[in-house]
């Protein structure tokens, strides 16, 4: 039997012909399958009603991920999804009411107001609005929203928080002084409330810094109560009765003392849903997150199909300041000015600043961009949770500045920190060091001490950007530096605070920032656009077109990270990126 060769080649080339008319065939089949996913919109049926869930991190702007350590979805509601969502939702007619279910909401008290804003603006039209508090503890922010409803109804035995307003602050001088390390720290000279350093070299709050912190807290839970008073027609002092002698520990409770209108499982509370919106079945209940997300994203990806051209623009910075990164950064926040700056159809610019501030370099970079602007068109600022130090400085050349009542701003002041690590190094470790230099200054290190002289120059710095920081505000906000001095020092002011002192013009959240801007710019048909823009990201689109139930199916077990841990290792990251003389909050407190 004669055996036949067959050349490699013969096999080779047909084979890869093959398998790359496979693969086109299967990247098309994929992208039907793909397109008619991207197809779908979500469309409210007759009689619906919208499900309206919040839990986790509240941003300004909503994000979905995919987590590939967890190999599960991360997914982030935005405020202005929020808001855009329940304006659209007021106006439908389709929309009945909306069924509020709250998690663990993580935000500040302002985001938590105009969420609350904008479902008591909900009611207005006369759609029900029921709220349904359950799991393992229902925080006090949880139940700040959801007072707002017609109906708030709760788990049984559910344990309940509500107690008042109280933080707490880790001080690293006796850790410091174990290890020999020692932070040399040069704040604006009459900087007593910049007390964001104070941490590193003091072992508790100084007078300055529990004053200011009395005095937000104050205020945040004043606003807190008098607005849960209103709606609940229970008095304020009342409430704080309630709060001072921890009268509420479960739901129950709250029950009892007319803060809840009764307790009900959760069949329960969906009959009267049913019953209300006269639907036959829950599957007429339709996600409030997917009717939210899908309303602003067609929106927005309208005008980059050209179908409409915006006339009103909302450049959105949010986080730590710095040059570069993935927070509010001056290189896209200042791309984003020129950009609206040049654009003739744009009449108007809302920029809402969520940020503790950051560098003073980026900070100063972006007050020059807004300042160009306001010289072509209306600057309005909308600030958020808080908008302080940096955060300030970049809103004050605006014409008019809107907070919440609960927004942490103010602190007009700058620091720096160098450490000392020689100590440390030498005594702890064993290292030593020498050093060669052609003049006194020529080696600036950790490993040895500020000279007396160098201490001076850098305090010259620092006073100079202090001073230009209160030069900036004066001519921002029409008073004298002297005046700007009386309110300035770092120290922080709420939002109903500054409102009285003349750091910001109106109490309000977004919505009310932009209505504000649309009729001062006299734009008769308002088309909004927001910075960053919206991009179509089409793994993203796939993701939320999966069911709840297939999301949870993509998770696999992982060892968690306990929370406590996670948070010190993302305060640690942001120290690393510390460069220069900063713009900061004196301090981080979360509010319980």
């Amino acid at each position: 039997m004669s055996t036949v060769k067959i050349s490699f080649w013969r096999i080779f080339w047909p084979s890869l012909i093959a398998s790359m008319i496979l693969s086109v065939l299967g990247w098309v089949f994929w992208l039907i399958v793909f397109g008619s996913l991207l197809g779908e919109k979500p469309e409210v049926k007759d009689a619906s009603v919208l499900h309206m869930t919040l839990s986790g991190e509240i941003g300004e702007r909503s994000s979905s991920s995919f987590n590939a350590s967890s190999f599960s979805i991360d997914k982030k509601i935005g405020l202005t999804d929020i808001l855009t969502g329940l304006e659209k939702a007021k106006e439908d007619k389709q929309v009945k009411g909306i069924y509020l279910e709250l998690g663990n909401v993580q935000c500040g008290y302002a985001t938590a107001m105009e969420i609350r804003g904008a479902l008591k603006d909900f009611k207005k039209s006369g759609k029900f609005l029921v709220a349904y508090l359950n799991g393992e503890a229902i925080t006090q922010k949880q139940y700040y929203i959801s007072s707002v409803a017609d109906e708030i109804y709760g788990f049984s035995t559910s344990v309940m928080e509500f107690v008042g307003l109280g933080g707490e602050l880790i001080f690293f001088k006796n850790t410091f002084d174990k290890l020999g390390i020692e932070m040399q720290v040069i704040r604006g000279s009459n900087n007593d409330f910049k007390s964001a350093v104070e941490p590193f070299f003091r072992t508790n709050m100084s007078d300055s810094s529990r004053l200011q912190t009395q005095r937000y807290m104050t205020s945040i839970w004043e606003n807190v109560r008098n607005q849960i008073a209103a709606d609940r027609k229970i008095s304020a002092s009342t409430l704080n009765d309630i709060a001072e002698n921890v009268k509420i520990q479960r739901v129950d409770d709250a029950v009892r003392l007319k803060l809840i209108d009764a307790s009900k499982y959760r069949d329960e509370v969906e009959e009267i849903i049913l019953k209300k919106s006269k639907l036959e079945n829950l599957k007429d209940i339709m996600s409030f997150e997917e009717y939210a997300s899908r309303g602003f994203k067609n929106k927005q990806l309208a005008f980059e199909l050209k179908t409409s051209k915006p006339n009103v623009a909302v450049i959105v910075g949010e986080g730590g300041i710095s040059v570069n990164g993935e927070e509010m950064t001056s290189d896209k926040i200042c791309k984003y000015f020129r950009e609206v700056r040049n654009d003739d159809n744009i009449k108007v610019v809302v920029f809402r600043v969520n940020s503790p501030g950051g560098s003073a370099l980026a900070s100063d970079e972006i007050w020059r961009e807004v300042s160009l602007t306001t010289k072509k068109k209306k600057v309005i600022v909308s600030m958020g949770d808080v908008a302080a130090s940096g955060g300030y400085y970049v809103s004050s050349p605006a014409s008019t500045i809107f907070a919440e009542p609960t927004t942490i701003t103010g602190s007009i002041g700058v620091f720096g920190v160098i450490p000392y690590t020689g100590g440390f190094m030498e005594n702890k470790l064993g290292f030593t060091f020498d050093r060669v230099q052609t003049n006194k200054h020529s080696v600036l290190s950790t490993n040895r001490k500020l000279t007396p002289e160098e201490l001076t120059l850098i305090q010259a710095e620092v006073d100079q950007i202090y001073s230009q920081f209160k030069k900036r505000v004066a001519d921002g906000r029409g008073i004298t530096t002297e005046q700007v001095q009386r309110i300035a020092r770092g120290r922080v002011w709420t939002g109903a605070d500054a409102l009285k002192i003349g750091l910001v013009d109106k109490l309000g959240g977004l919505n009310d920032a932009l209505a504000f801007a649309i009729k001062e710019a006299k734009v008769k048909d308002p088309k909004v656009r927001y910075y960053p823009k919206v991009k179509e990201s089409p793994f993203e689109t796939i993701l939320e077109q999966l069911s709840k139930e297939d999301r949870e199916s993509l998770k696999v077990k992982q060892q968690a990270v306990p929370k406590v841990i996670d948070d010190m290792t993302k305060k640690l990251m942001k120290l690393e990126s510390y460069s220069g003389i900063q713009m900061r909050m004196p301090f981080e407190i979360e509010l319980h």
